[in-house]
């Protein structure tokens, strides 16, 4: 009869330790589910339940978070400016055009899940201007309206007639 492997059980009890260990690794750019799947880590659902039940644990999640898109940043400028100058200056002579796409890739991906994740501070700036001079537009949707309800109330009221 053969033995059954003991399968090793993810904690799912929230431990301080297991607390910092999480917003750590999220402050260095890498993902909860990524950290998750270590064995000794809980499953993301765990995380979020932790988060519901523990006082403070949710900004410290986004606190970390927010230090891990400046680290995920950071890397993406390394990656595009710093790392080719290396190679360039170890002698390299010349990087590889296939090198070159791979990193511009990586980098925009990069950019572009900053974005979305963060937009007010990675995201485009879009100012909608009325007038040249740079003051916001002016919307009278008030009277607009108000003369729409008028004919809608006025058409209303000779459908009726015309009806009787």
């Amino acid at each position: 009869m053969t033995e059954e492997k003991k399968k090793t059980r993810r904690p799912e009890k929230y431990t301080p330790a297991l607390a910092e260990e999480i917003c750590t690794r999220l402050s260095e750019g890498e993902p909860l589910r990524q950290i998750c799947r270590d064995d000794h880590m809980p499953s993301w659902v765990a995380v979020y339940q932790w988060m519901d039940k523990h006082e403070g644990l949710a900004l410290a999640i986004a606190r970390a978070r927010e230090a891990g898109q400046d680290a995920m940043a950071e890397r993406a400028y390394t990656e595009m400016y710093e790392e080719p100058e290396r190679i360039l200056s170890e002698g390299g002579g010349r990087i590889d055009s296939g090198y070159v796409q791979l990193v511009k890739a990586r980098a925009e991906i990069t950019l572009k899940l900053l974005a979305k994740w963060n937009p007010k501070r990675y995201g485009d700036r879009v100012a909608v201007t009325g007038a040249e001079d740079g003051a916001p537009i002016k919307v009278e949707a008030e009277l607009e309206a108000t003369k729409l309800l008028e004919a809608l109330l006025t058409n209303a009221e000779l459908k009726k007639k015309a009806d009787e």
